[in-house]
């Protein structure tokens, strides 16, 4: 487009901002800790590890650079690395001040992201853990339904909620989550009703209610996914 800035993709984790990835054997962490003042255009803040592309430029290579570098890797946790938030998902204020070709491209690279994570467990033996260790709203609860298992930590503060659904009615259904009750945009609910993933207008349920309710996989909801994840980090 004339005049829009140019955008490099070509990164490495010594010169990430917002995300640190640690390996250890087999078992691999993506830690999301989301510089404030690290948006890829001027405008806006990154608060509560809300993301714009910049970030997901890295969580990109990361995932890909776990894919072909480190082959060994059976088992990637993705967690939050500030306090009581895991991902507060797209940044509000980033897509309100964006032009709309850049909103498509950016949802579209979101969308082959998460895509990809998927694509790590499906087809590279990478097996992904969402622990979920604070707030996880909209496409930060998306990010989380990429993974194989979601965790929830039982301290009173974590939730899951997708607030786009009852407040925003924007990018609903980016990570096209392919998990059983997830909402897809392929497949709208009726108008007013509630997605399975969602806690209406009301606060988001915190862990063991969003375990109730269907959100996470720490209960009993897709049998058999645990003991993957056990045989991946094991063998």
């Amino acid at each position: 487009m004339p005049g829009a800035p140019e955008v490099s993709f070509d990164t490495d984790p010594s010169r990430y901002r917002h995300l640190r990835l640690e390996t250890d054997g087999e078992i691999a962490t993506i830690v999301l800790a989301v510089d404030e003042a690290g948006g890829l255009r001027p405008g806006y803040e990154l608060k509560l590890n809300s993301y714009d592309l910049g970030v997901d430029i890295e969580l990109a290579d990361a995932v890909q650079r776990l894919r072909f570098e480190h082959p060994g890797v059976r088992a990637v946790v993705i967690t939050g690395g500030l306090d009581k938030v895991f991902c507060a998902g797209a940044n509000i204020r980033m897509l309100a001040q964006s032009e709309h070709w850049w909103k498509v491209n950016f949802c579209k690279f979101t969308n082959e992201t998460r895509g990809a994570i998927e694509d790590a467990t499906e087809g590279s033996g990478q097996t992904y853990l969402a622990a979920v260790n604070g707030t996880a709203a909209g496409g930060g609860y998306e990010l989380a339904l990429a993974c194989e298992e979601i965790i929830l930590v039982d301290d009173g503060s974590t939730a899951v909620s997708m607030p786009e659904v009852p407040l925003l009615a924007v990018l609903p259904g980016t990570a096209r989550p392919r998990r059983p009750g997830a909402w897809s945009t392929r497949s709208p609910p009726r108008a007013g009703s509630t997605p399975p993933c969602a806690s209406g207008p009301g606060p988001p349920p915190p862990g063991p209610g969003a375990c109730r309710a269907g959100p996470a996989s720490s209960s009993p909801r897709w049998p058999g996914r645990s003991a993957r994840l056990t045989s991946a980090t094991r063998t």
